[in-house]
């Protein structure tokens, strides 16, 4: 590996957006923005390889066998972006199984909900699934949560009940059960 030292970033960088793959644009903008809240910034609009401007662009990012795509941009409360992608040619491929923790790359993305049992439930009923057991960050601590779960265009979503500074970095102690 190279000596990384000479590009130590001068300031922090922000994640901007995460792009995910769905088969079905319009089922996935009305779940993402219905279940969690995300608000439909743009779209949905089409890109084709022979379109003047984005076609030479997604041939560029996508490579040559890409032609046909929907597309929509989401956002979520705290600005992070979400950009939804329907590929029509060549068509979508589910990921099967949905976690392939022994491949390289992302695999999942994290969202925020201090009511862990609840956007579970609202994820399961809504067509998706719930893939592990509500589990504690911290064993000793019950407060501090989370789950895996799977939206339903097959796509790995873990909740925290907290953000990501308070479950793993100094956090306050939970308040000690009421004497009885």
């Amino acid at each position: 590996m190279p000596d990384l030292a000479p590009f130590k970033a001068t300031n922090p960088i922000a994640i901007n957006h995460i792009g995910v793959g769905v088969d079905d644009l319009d089922r996935a903008i009305e779940w993402y923005c219905t279940v969690l809240g995300s608000v439909l910034l743009k779209g949905p609009f089409e890109v084709r390889s022979t379109s003047p401007y984005d076609g030479p662009m997604a041939v560029d990012v996508l490579g040559p066998s890409f032609r046909h795509m929907r597309q929509a941009h989401l956002l979520s409360v705290n600005g992070i972006g979400i950009e939804l992608f329907q590929l029509l040619d060549p068509p979508h491929v589910r990921r099967s199984p949905s976690i392939q923790f022994w491949t390289n790359g992302f695999f999942h993305i994290c969202i925020t909900d201090s009511d862990v049992e609840g956007i579970v439930a609202r994820i399961t009923q809504t067509g998706g699934q719930q893939l592990s057991k509500i589990w504690r960050i911290h064993p000793d601590d019950p407060l501090y949560l989370m789950c895996y779960c799977e939206d339903p265009f097959g796509n790995v979503i873990e909740i925290y009940s907290h953000t990501y500074e308070q479950m793993y970095g100094v956090r306050a102690p939970s308040p000690a059960p009421p004497s009885v």
